[in-house]
């Protein structure tokens, strides 16, 4: 049997190989993790807005017929009163949708670590090889 000074070269290749196959395995397992982790955060993120958008509701339709009375009584006509309150509650609407895409976008779910990883084992890889 040869000391571990004096392999072979095919028992090198055959290490090579055998290692580079258990880290592709490793990263795949990385992965799956990962994407696993995202997909939770995705989820909690729709649950959020599901959640806000329910609640927000009564609240809302409350808030919009008190600034719309308060708006009256200040001297506005009843339509520009209703108007103004609903076109200020479709603005905060339209903040917190705007903050819930950006929490779903690509960039927030991509597995930024897997990738790391990736390129890193990559060039390790290229080493091996040489």
């Amino acid at each position: 049997m040869n000391s571990r000074g004096e392999r072979s070269i095919a028992e090198l290749f055959s290490d090579a190989f055998a290692q580079l196959a258990k880290l592709i395995g490793n990263e795949f397992d990385l992965a799956k993790a990962e994407i696993s982790e995202k997909a939770g955060q995705m989820g909690r993120g729709v649950a959020m807005i599901g959640a806000g958008a329910i609640i927000m509701i009564p609240a809302l339709v409350v808030l919009l017929l008190a600034a719309a009375s308060a708006l009256t009584h200040a001297g506005l006509s009843e339509p520009v009163g209703y108007l103004l309150a609903g076109a200020a509650a479709a603005a905060v609407a339209g903040a917190l949708v705007a903050v819930g895409v950006n929490r779903l976008s690509g960039d927030a779910l991509k597995p930024a670590v897997t990738i790391e990883q990736l390129q890193r084992d990559k060039a390790a890889a290229k080493e091996m090889v040489r």
